[in-house]
């Protein structure tokens, strides 16, 4: 055992660091999430129902080329737990960590879009402000750090506040994200990684979308961390 081992396992006996997904102590090398969470994290299979339920909510906009989610999200579980973390507790490691493995995983199966760009969805400003941070840059800079693909965080901006989406039906999310976005300066890059946290019906997304079309990108690849589950 190396001296810094040593002084490690001396600290997590008398300070010990937790498994953001199950709390049970993390032990040795392991950070933010144990080795068993990693694992057994619930995730997407490209070829199951829940992939073509998600290639489904964006059969009607033809420039959505790819879509693809890595976790399942059910309510009370690790997943909301881990996204519970990162967006409302400060745990912006979590965040990080999600998007490395899931730009890991997409490497290992060679599923990685041929994107130019990721834009990460924006928050508005007073609830960026009232957070410290937007989540879905977090994922985006993790994302962004083992796959190579450069990430933006700055060229797309939510410039109206809106309500909550949560209990809206699809068309209601529609209105409520109608004119929300716009562009910052110009952008050269056509084929975009568009990254956010939770696909529940994908009206944000698709909003994105149409404002990116509009400053002339024209070929889309939708990755979320988490796809929920109804």
């Amino acid at each position: 055992m190396n001296l810094r081992t040593f002084f490690q396992d001396f600290t997590d006996l008398i300070f010990p660091r937790c498994c953001e997904g199950c709390e049970k102590s993390l032990i040795g090398n392991e950070e933010t999430i144990c080795t068993i969470c990693r694992i057994s994290l619930p995730r997407i299979d490209r070829n199951g129902l829940n992939q073509d339920a998600l290639r489904y909510k964006f059969v009607n906009v033809p420039e959505i080329v790819f879509s693809h989610a890595f976790l399942l999200f059910t309510k009370k579980s690790k997943v909301q737990r881990l996204l519970h973390a990162f967006k409302y507790k400060g745990k912006k490691e979590v965040g990080i960590l999600l998007g490395i493995m899931f730009g890991q995983e997409m490497l290992a199966s060679g599923e990685l879009p041929a994107a130019d760009l990721i834009i990460s969805v924006p928050l508005h400003e007073k609830k960026k402000k009232s957070r410290g941070y937007n989540q879905s840059d977090l994922l985006a800079e993790g994302f962004s750090s083992v796959t190579g693909i450069p990430w933006s965080g700055d060229i797309l901006q939510r410039v109206k506040y809106t309500e909550t989406q949560t209990g809206k039906s699809k068309t209601e999310r529609r209105e409520n994200v109608k004119g929300v976005f716009e562009i910052t300066g110009k952008i050269d890059q056509k084929s975009i990684i568009i990254m956010d946290d939770v696909l529940t019906t994908g009206a944000t997304l698709e909003e994105c979308v149409q404002t990116l079309i509009q400053a002339g990108c024209n070929q889309f690849f939708i990755l979320t961390i988490a796809l929920a589950e109804h």
